[in-house]
C-alpha cells in the first residue's frame, strides 16, 4: 500500500474509531446504565453526569497507562531480573554490575558536565538574543533564524555538524568548517576533534546548544514582552542605563521563566542520546547514561544492566520535572 494512502486510511480509521467510541458510550451511558426515566431519573442523571467525564478520559488514561506507566513498571522489573538465568529475580545485582562498570562512572561525569554547561549556555544565550533581536528592525527575521534548528530532528543537527569537524588528510581540500579555518589561521596539520577526551564533550554539547537557544529565546523573549513598560520608563526616568534596566528591572521580573525554560533544557540534557550516538557512539572518553543503557540492553543484550540504567535515568529526571509542573502550575495561579 501506497505510504500516503496508508496514513489517510489510519487517520480517517482513528477519527472514525474516537467519534464512534464517543458516540456510542454515550448512548450505553444515558440509555442503558443510567436511563432518564422511570422514579430514579433525576438521580440517574446526576450520575451519569458524574462519570461522563472518566468516560471521555478513559481513551487517554488507557494510552498513557499502556505506553507510559506499563514500561515503567516493566524496567522495573527487568532490572532485577537477569536474561541469562532466564529472567531469573537476582535483586540488585544488576545496579552492583553497573556502579562497578567504569563506562556508568564515565557516563555520569559526562551527564554532569552536560548538565553544567547546556542549560546555562542555552538560557544565556537564548535570553541575550530575545532582548538584542528586540531592539533591531529585522528582529523577527533573525528569531526564525536563530528558531529554526528547533525543526530539526537531533540526528539530523548531529549529522550537520558532523560534516563541520569533519578532517580530510592535509593536502587535500578540507570540508568541515572547522579544519579550515584552523589551517588558514596557521594550523600544521586537521585535527580529528571529536577524539580529543574532554574537549570533545564540548564539541557535542555545541549541538544541543544550537538546536536549545531558539526555544530559550522564544519563551524568553514571550516573558520580556511581559515586562510593564511603566516601570522601564521610570527606570530610565530615575537614569537607569540599559545594562541596569536589563539586569535589575527585567531578569529578576521574568526570573520565574527562566528557571523553567533551565529546567526543561535540563530534562533534555539528562536524556540527551542521538546526538552522543550519531556523532561518537560513546567512544573516545563521550558516554553519557541513555547511550550506556542502549549499549547495554541493545549491543550486549543485558536487559538487567540496561533496565538499572534507564531507571538511574528516570530518578534523575522525575524530581526536576514535577518541580517543573509545579511551578509552572504556580505561575498560572
Amino acid at each position: 500500500m501506497h505510504p500516503a494512502l496508508q496514513g489517510l486510511l489510519t487517520i480517517v480509521i482513528g477519527v472514525g474509531a474516537c467519534i464512534g467510541y464517543f458516540y456510542s458510550s454515550n448512548i450505553v451511558l444515558d440509555k442503558v446504565i443510567f436511563p432518564a426515566r422511570g422514579p430514579h431519573a433525576g438521580r440517574n442523571i446526576n450520575r451519569a453526569n458524574m462519570v461522563r467525564p472518566w468516560l471521555f478520559l478513559f481513551p487517554a488514561l488507557f494510552a498513557l497507562g499502556l505506553y507510559l506507566a506499563y514500561p515503567v513498571v516493566e524496567t522495573m522489573r527487568l532490572s532485577l531480573t537477569d536474561r541469562d538465568m532466564g529472567g531469573a529475580f537476582v535483586g540488585l545485582e544488576n545496579y552492583q554490575k553497573m556502579t562497578a562498570d567504569p563506562k556508568f562512572w564515565e557516563a555520569i561525569r559526562n551527564n554532569a558536565l552536560w548538565l553544567l554547561v547546556v542549560p546555562a549556555a542555552s538560557t544565556a544565550f537564548g535570553l541575550l538574543v530575545a532582548q538584542l533581536t528586540d531592539r533591531i528592525r529585522w528582529g523577527a527575521i533573525a528569531k526564525s533564524l536563530i528558531f529554526m534548528p528547533m525543526a530539526i530532528s537531533f540526528v539530523g543537527a548531529a549529522v550537520i555538524w558532523k560534516l563541520v569537524y569533519d578532517a580530510r588528510p592535509l593536502g587535500t581540500e578540507q570540508i568541515g568548517i572547522l579544519n579550515a579555518l584552523y589551517l588558514s589561521l596557521g594550523g600544521d596539520q586537521p585535527m580529528q576533534w571529536l577524539t580529543l577526551p574532554f574537549w570533545n564533550n564540548f564539541f557535542l554539547m555545541v549541538v544541543l546548544v544550537w538546536i536549545q537557544t531558539g526555544f530559550a529565546m522564544v519563551i524568553l523573549s514571550a516573558a520580556l514582552r511581559g515586562v510593564p513598560e511603566e516601570t522601564i520608563e521610570a527606570a530610565i526616568v530615575d537614569g537607569a542605563n540599559p545594562f541596569q534596566i536589563f539586569f535589575k528591572i527585567k531578569v529578576p521580573q521574568i526570573m520565574g521563566t527562566i528557571v523553567v525554560v533551565w529546567t526543561t533544557i535540563t530534562i533534555v540534557v539528562l536524556k540527551v542520546f542521538d546526538i552522543v550516538f550519531a556523532m561518537t557512539n560513546g567512544q573516545w572518553e563521550t558516554q553519557v547514561l541513555a547511550n550506556y543503557m542502549y549499549d547495554k540492553m541493545f549491543r550486549a543484550n543485558d536487559w538487567g544492566v540496561g533496565s538499572a540504567a534507564a531507571m538511574v535515568i528516570m530518578l534523575l529526571v522525575t524530581p526536576i520535572l514535577v518541580w517543573n509542573v509545579y511551578n509552572a502550575r504556580k505561575e498560572m495561579k
